[in-house]
């Protein structure tokens, strides 16, 4: 345990859960519990003392009070709470989609509204997220009633409410419940956050830096593959296909009329790139998965 500083780790229970476990087990810091129920679990890492999973809502005021060193949150919980935390970057990962978390106002499809100016004073408009909404219609000088919501907040409109400020990623939800969106109030992605006191330490700051790297490492790889081949080395037209992160890594070989190629290309591109590679007088191709990234 030398040379290492204890973390207390928290990640957000619910949609995010599969996700961020899947995230945790790619960069070699799987997550183990006894249930998928348990709240309590365990990371075999020298740098992690315990993890625990929470609401996402709940984990902003929990890491600025001390409670737990390091978790993972959205965006919009921390702008709803005011927390005070130290971001160690957005995590581009999510319940559906690589997109952001938007926080979006919406109406009813048939509402003669166009934007929020349009909006009558006394609306009632129903939310997940209160502060964040208040301080939103403050700015814009909307006088509304703001009604607490407690989950399915799209089914409360029109018989309870008027309008909606909720979370989506695709708005296919919104769409279904016959509500169309008027404005973005935030766009959130996933967040790596620090308790400020537990960053300032420099033994536990570097644990999250190195926790931080291999997360990132392992986002990075997702959609991506190692090639390796053998090509002519006059053919030039070979490498020249081939997309990288920054250039293809040519070694001669042994043989003098023949060079090794490795690059890393996008997984999408392969069903068409592989052929044509063949076609052009690549040898001994082989594609390999790729876990992390590191830059």
């Amino acid at each position: 345990m030398k040379g290492f500083s204890l973390l207390s780790l928290v990640l957000p229970k619910g949609s995010l859960e599969r996700a961020t476990l899947e995230l945790f087990d790619a960069a070699d810091l799987t997550v183990r519990r006894s249930s998928d129920r348990d709240y309590h679990a365990a990371i075999d890492d020298p740098r992690v003392d315990r993890v625990r999973f929470l609401r996402p809502q709940e984990i902003p005021s929990y890491l600025e009070r001390g409670l737990f060193d390091l978790g993972i949150t959205g965006r919009d919980w921390i702008t709803e709470t005011g927390a005070d935390l130290v971001s160690l970057g957005e995590l581009r990962y999510s319940k559906v989609t690589t997109n952001p978390v938007r926080v979006v106002l919406a109406v009813p499809e048939a509402a003669p509204w166009r934007s929020v100016s349009d909006l009558p004073e006394g609306i009632r408009i129903s939310t997940e997220l209160p502060s964040l909404t208040s301080r939103y219609l403050e700015e814009h000088r909307i006088k509304a009633m703001v009604v607490p919501s407690y989950g399915a907040t799209e089914a409360k409109v029109p018989d309870i409410v008027d309008a909606i400020v909720d979370l989506t990623e695709t708005g296919s939800s919104l769409r279904r419940n016959g509500l169309r969106i008027l404005d973005t109030l935030l766009t959130s992605y996933t967040e790596l956050v620090a308790n400020a006191a537990a960053h300032a330490d420099p033994a536990k700051r570097a644990a999250m830096e190195d926790i931080a790297l291999l997360l990132r490492g392992a986002i990075e790889a997702r959609g991506n593959v190692l090639l390796k081949l053998n090509v002519p080395a006059a053919l030039a037209a070979v490498t020249a296909m081939l997309p990288a992160l920054s250039s293809p890594t040519i070694t001669a070989l042994a043989r003098g009329d023949m060079n090794a190629v490795e690059t890393v290309v996008p997984k999408h591109s392969v069903n068409t790139l592989i052929p044509a590679l063949k076609a052009a007088g690549a040898r001994d191709i082989l594609e390999i998965p790729i876990s992390k990234i590191v830059e």
